[in-house]
């Protein structure tokens, strides 16, 4: 189970879960996949903004987060197969998405060091993304106006900022060098979710928030 937890102060507050699959786990990296119908508990505002298709809800979700008012809706995966790689220390992880024609497309995720838990990993989603074409070619930054947002709000910090510039650099001179899973871009092109696993659950208990 992947979660999303921010720390504000003295209080934790549990922002989304996310059932995965482990593919391979070293502990210097972990893979991890899932498929649609896999189980999740998002932000109840940011699920809304993707059923309406309405961005305002999502810089609501942000807000409700920062007041300490934000609460989780039970929810799957759905229209996509993720293969995620996260380094334990990085402030990042590579991610694809993948369609009924195969890869869709690359996706950096900028999020905090991994932190082991019984049941997976705690990390907190740090809002900006970078895009990346299928075959490596184009890459566009994504989301810089909730990151702007978030930092406003005090939930992204100037340590975390700081933080984010450096992945930022790291990240690019990966694609660069195809270094990373982009090694493996042929590999990764082709993989696809394998039908026999069983759908990834959440733990069946109240979690500690």
């Amino acid at each position: 189970m992947r979660r999303d937890v921010h720390h504000g102060g003295d209080v934790r507050h549990v922002w989304s879960e996310h059932a995965l699959r482990v593919l391979t786990d070293t502990g210097d990296v972990l893979e991890a996949a899932c498929a649609p119908g896999a189980e999740t508990r998002w932000p109840a505002l940011y699920a809304k903004s993707l059923a309406e298709d309405d961005r305002s809800k999502r810089t609501g979700a942000f807000d409700a987060l920062a007041a300490g008012t934000s609460e989780q809706m039970s929810g799957r995966w759905r229209d996509t197969e993720l293969r995620a790689w996260k380094p334990s220390t990085a402030w990042f992880s590579v991610n694809a998405f993948y369609t009924g024609t195969g890869l869709r497309n690359w996706y950096v995720n900028f999020e905090r060091p991994m932190l082991r838990t019984p049941d997976g990993f705690d990390t907190f989603d740090l809002a900006v993304d970078l895009l990346i074409a299928p075959d490596l070619a184009h890459w566009q930054w994504k989301d810089e106006d909730e990151y702007a947002h978030a930092r406003r709000l005090g939930l992204i910090t100037d340590t975390d900022h700081r933080a984010v510039d450096a992945a930022r650099g790291e990240v690019l001179a990966m694609l660069g060098g195809r270094a990373g899973p982009f090694a493996d871009a042929g590999a990764w092109s082709t993989w696809r979710w394998n039908g026999t696993w069983a759908t990834p659950r959440l733990p069946r208990r109240a979690e500690a928030g």
